[in-house]
């Protein structure tokens, strides 16, 4: 096989998950030469593959380094690192090595808002997703949610859509060189995959490649590393709970209550937003931004506000039992999320009973000591409860289950 790459450079497609897929489709379109490869032996969705692609070489068990030396171009699934040895290699040997999204970018000819950030990335993108379609743009809304990218195609342009979404991981980003988007954002940054970096500054700089390129930016007003190192032409909007400024959206008190509002003019109520708790009242408002900044019409944004309910598993109310809220934040898989979560709730404490745990991907656990402070009790599970323990106040009840069940059960109980 190395051979046959060497004469006719064939392009290389590294996994074989859905967005390797969408990538071999993709060549089919073009016709372009190409093969699989994957670390696996029997990777998952395999025998589907090759059905759908019968025709493809498909190398599993292992990367063969030679091969990747010798190709023409390298195209690397978000989950594998740019850090493995054999990847690393073709990277030195000067073979473009990108992902699926660099690809769909550079045929790409719509506006792109791009979205990154430790938390709330899926909310925010599919709510500007929303905000376009109740204003009757046609829009796709891909990334590292729903669809790959690069089935939003039809041949080799994207004509048929008026704006692009992209929702985009910090490992989407490492193998982009430029987005160049419309606007794009870092929503907020926490410690996440510090199982895949070697410190808290190389995450950071992965999520700040989203603003290579962009004509706007829109950043956090109270987290200082979602600002960029500004670039000659480049605008830059914000989005906070406190008073906004020029180009800012925030809130201002009123004897209303709470007023969302952009620079100084009075949007709505921040009581009419349909998303529960104080965090999506942030995730509201940069949604507002990053809509103005591509002309989506105001007044179809704030009637999503007010109808749009959320996603699935993110703060999601489920019922009311005996007097007692259930909410499903399984999505919060990270410490800011967590944070945010129990903050948006924060008129519940001293009644909050949380289950937790997991699997945290070397995080410090720490920063949550303050927040866990204000709720009544927590339920533990999986292969890091014992280190949130650790951190728990000896305020709180602490009990340890052995399955989700359990634990909704002596959630209940307390």
């Amino acid at each position: 096989m190395s051979g046959l790459i060497a004469t006719n450079k064939i392009a290389v497609i590294v996994g074989t998950g859905v967005s390797a897929c969408s990538v071999a489709r993709f060549f089919e379109q073009q016709g372009t030469a190409y093969l699989f490869m994957d670390t696996r032996e029997q990777p998952p969705g395999i025998e589907e593959l090759k059905v759908e692609f019968p025709n493809a070489v498909i190398e599993t068990g292992g990367l063969d380094q030679e091969c990747l030396e010798s190709a023409a171009q390298v195209i690397v699934s978000p989950g594998l690192s740019l850090k493995t040895p054999e990847i690393k290699a073709a990277m030195d040997a000067g073979v473009p090595v990108c992902g699926d999204v660099s690809l769909f970018l550079e045929v790409n000819t719509a506006p792109v808002v791009a979205i990154t950030g430790s938390n709330a990335k899926s909310t925010v993108t599919t709510l500007v997703g929303e905000m376009a379609r109740q204003a009757g743009i046609s829009v796709a809304v891909a990334g590292n949610i729903g669809d790959p990218v690069l089935d939003l195609l039809s041949g080799s342009n994207t004509e048929q859509y008026d704006l692009v979404v992209l929702e985009l991981s910090s490992f989407q980003l490492e193998t982009i060189d430029a987005v160049n988007a419309t606007v794009a954002t870092v929503l907020n940054l926490s410690e996440d995959h510090m199982d895949r970096y070697d410190n808290y500054f190389q995450y950071h700089m992965a999520k700040q490649r989203i603003y290579f390129g962009a004509e706007n930016v829109v950043i956090n007003r109270a987290d200082v590393l979602t600002k960029p190192p500004m670039a000659a032409g480049v605008t830059e909007y914000s989005f906070g709970l406190n008073k906004p400024d020029r180009h800012g959206f925030g809130l201002i008190d009123t004897s209303q209550g709470d007023m969302l509002a952009f620079e100084f003019k009075a949007l709505m109520s921040a009581s009419d937003i349909k998303m529960p708790g104080r965090h999506n009242v942030e995730n509201a408002l940069s949604a507002l931004a990053l809509g103005h900044v591509v002309g989506i019409p105001m007044e179809a944004m704030l009637e999503t506000l007010k109808v749009f309910p959320g996603l699935p598993h993110r703060c999601q109310w489920l019922s009311e039992i005996d007097a007692v809220n259930y909410y499903n934040d399984s999505k919060g898989t990270n410490v800011g999320a967590t944070l945010a979560a129990l903050e948006g709730l924060r008129k519940d404490d001293g009644k909050i009973v949380l289950i937790a745990g997991g699997v945290g991907k070397g995080a410090d656990f720490s920063p949550l000591k303050e927040a866990l402070s204000g709720i009544r009790a927590m339920v533990l599970m999986g292969e890091d409860a014992e280190k949130i323990a650790v951190i728990a106040p000896e305020s709180i009840e602490v009990q340890f289950a052995d399955s989700m069940h359990s634990a909704v059960v002596k959630a209940t109980a307390i």
